[in-house]
């Protein structure tokens, strides 16, 4: 997959079109809004689901740690759709082959499963967490919180832009505000809220395999 490298707040940022980030001073693997277990939630509730959703999602983590070759990986958030099912099995059964990794979950309001089931899927919950006063959160921040830079999920964001003819192309995005940014969701199972950026701002966005700066 394309990758974009992009330097911000002294820091070397590898910007993936799966939809992840790699930070490379700290050999860390940043993604948000996973939603596991969210395609099995809504087969329980009798609502047509198609299958493979949970394998597609962790094959493509899967690639990415196998070309990143991170010691820790970041879940911004909602990692978890729901409560513990099938999905959440699978999930236990895939982290057994990365026990080397660390993963550091800042809570997200999805994330309600019990503190004991986390124990046992060798994921570590953080209710916010901060590294080199880079700080992460779930819920995007709206001004200056005293951190040197904040990353959070939460939205799914995306952006519209023209296509041929009269087309409008709504895709995923990478934001970087003043002191927020805000990560695209990963799970395949989730849509977007579109964002409006100001002039200054720096916006990447993913189309198929690419990823393109648009300001």
């Amino acid at each position: 997959m394309e990758e974009q490298v992009f330097y911000f707040q002294q820091q070397h940022w590898r910007l993936s079109a799966g939809k992840a980030i790699f930070w490379e001073e700290e050999k860390a693997l940043i993604l948000s809004d996973l939603h596991l277990g969210k395609a099995a939630h809504f087969r329980k509730a009798g609502i047509a689901v198609p299958a493979g959703i949970v394998q597609e999602d962790l094959f493509r983590l899967q690639r990415l740690i196998t070309k990143y070759h991170p010691t820790q990986i970041i879940i911004v958030g909602d990692m978890f759709h729901s409560n513990e099912n099938n999905d959440v099995q699978y999930f236990r059964i895939w982290r057994q082959q990365f026990a080397h990794i660390r993963f550091e979950l800042v809570k997200g309001n999805h994330d309600i499963m019990p503190a004991a089931v986390y124990d046992t899927l060798q994921v570590t919950v953080h209710e916010q967490l901060t590294i080199r006063n880079i700080h992460f959160l779930h819920e995007p921040c709206e001004e200056d919180n005293g951190h040197n830079y904040t990353f959070s999920g939460h939205i799914h964001p995306g952006v519209t832009l023209p296509g041929v003819g009269k087309q409008r192309l709504r895709l995923p995005c990478f934001y970087f505000g003043r002191h927020c940014g805000i990560l695209p969701a990963f799970g395949h199972f989730t849509g977007l809220a579109m964002l409006a950026p100001a002039a200054h701002e720096n916006v990447f966005v993913i189309a198929n395999k690419s990823i393109v700066q648009i300001q």
